[in-house]
């Protein structure tokens, strides 16, 4: 009986697969992933460009960016971009409340299954 047991086991256990290994982005970031705006000025709007290089063998697709608030704007390179060519995620921060502010941009590109992780800061003051 005990034997019958540890055949059913054996025959039901699932099998233990390695590890994917990491893949490797398809951007290379020019400017910096995090970007430090300092002090702004209360309800006056603050831009900064992000921009990236495709290292991606083949042509790669921005698909969406999405912001953590609606504080945040994003504009981005909506063409496809072909190897060697240059993007751009373009962030504006409306500053309309005061105090300090940290926030996450996550960029989808259709190449790669991570979301890259930008990174906005500073301080609103009046």
């Amino acid at each position: 009986m005990l034997w019958s047991l540890l055949q059913l086991c054996f025959l039901f256990a699932t099998p233990v697969r390695p590890a994917e290994p990491e893949a490797k982005p398809v951007v290379n970031w020019i400017t910096e992933k995090e970007h430090d705006f300092g002090s702004l000025k209360q309800g006056w709007p603050e831009t900064f460009v992000f921009r990236f290089t495709n290292v991606h063998a083949d042509t790669i697709l921005l698909q969406t960016v999405r912001t953590s608030c609606g504080c945040t704007a994003a504009n981005w390179t909506e063409t496809p971009i072909a190897p060697g060519q240059e993007g751009q995620v373009r962030i504006e921060y409306d500053a309309y409340q005061g105090g300090d502010f940290d926030k996450k941009i996550r960029v989808f590109f259709d190449q790669q299954r991570k979301p890259e992780i930008l990174r906005i800061m500073g301080t609103v003051r009046q």
